[in-house]
């Protein structure tokens, strides 16, 4: 998710795996994946007006380690999509994050956040296809 500027990006502190992510949830069934991650971006923000970029932008398979051990380890396989945040959209989380933070692009690497590998790949992507989105919007 970018602001609307796609200036900055957001990550939430997931309470249930201690570690910085993008929102994001299960499919559960439901067919529409790019449906899928406006409702968990919606609810993990509590950001109403969101915007979707209808095409997956990343793909990611990865072992999934519960670090409170609260289920068995298992494979993720998560289709990510870039969610664009109203102007002067203000956040409110739910009870999956402890914390959400607005970040900069140069900030992805920031020691105290901790995103892993794919996350900050996933933030690439989603930060340089926002400005390309932007300059469309724009000619």
């Amino acid at each position: 998710m970018v602001n609307h500027d796609a200036t900055q990006g957001l990550v939430l502190l997931h309470r249930k795996i201690g570690r910085w992510l993008q929102p994001g949830g299960h499919a559960d069934g439901e067919g529409s994946l790019a449906g899928v991650a406006l409702r968990e971006a919606t609810e993990e923000t509590g950001i109403d007006g969101l915007e979707i970029w209808t095409e997956p932008v990343d793909i990611d398979v990865h072992l999934f380690v519960s670090r409170k051990r609260s289920e068995p380890d298992h494979l993720h396989f998560d289709v990510r999509f870039l969610v664009r945040a109203p102007r002067h959209a203000a956040t409110r989380g739910n009870h999956e994050s402890e914390e959400l933070r607005w970040i900069r692009y140069d900030e992805l690497t920031e020691p105290e956040l901790g995103l892993d590998a794919s996350t900050r790949r996933l933030a690439r992507y989603g930060f340089n296809l926002a400005h390309t989105l932007g300059q469309r919007c724009d000619e």
